[in-house]
């Protein structure tokens, strides 16, 4: 059964935890840039971090159908690596900065890993 949109809403906002500002900030640094897959240079996670920033800068009722399936693409990337959460510190880890490229910093008072 597929999603409402009000649903994917609720849960975007719920786990990309991070504002737009901050995430842009954030995809500027090395170890964003060091982490995830990638076949053309920029890995999928960084291009994701860009596609969630102009996402959240956009009114809720002028997203695109594109949009609003990349927000649930982002949701369910988001609660599968939440539910891996590695043992010990992961501040300094690819783990969490694979989710932060994809907006959820897993250190915030929401994050999975709190």
């Amino acid at each position: 059964m597929a999603k409402s949109r009000d649903e994917i809403w609720d849960e975007w906002r719920d786990r990309v935890n991070m504002a737009p500002k901050e995430l842009e900030d954030w995809l500027e640094t090395d170890e964003s840039k060091s982490v995830g897959d990638s076949d053309k240079g920029e890995s999928t996670g960084h291009e994701s971090g860009r596609k969630i920033v102009d996402i959240k800068r956009t009114n809720k009722d002028d997203l695109s159908d594109d949009q609003w399936d990349w927000m649930q693409k982002v949701v369910g990337y988001i609660n599968r690596h939440c539910s891996q959460v590695p043992k010990g510190d992961v501040e300094d880890t690819t783990w969490r900065y694979s989710l932060m490229n994809w907006g959820h910093d897993p250190l915030k008072e929401d994050g999975c890993a709190s």
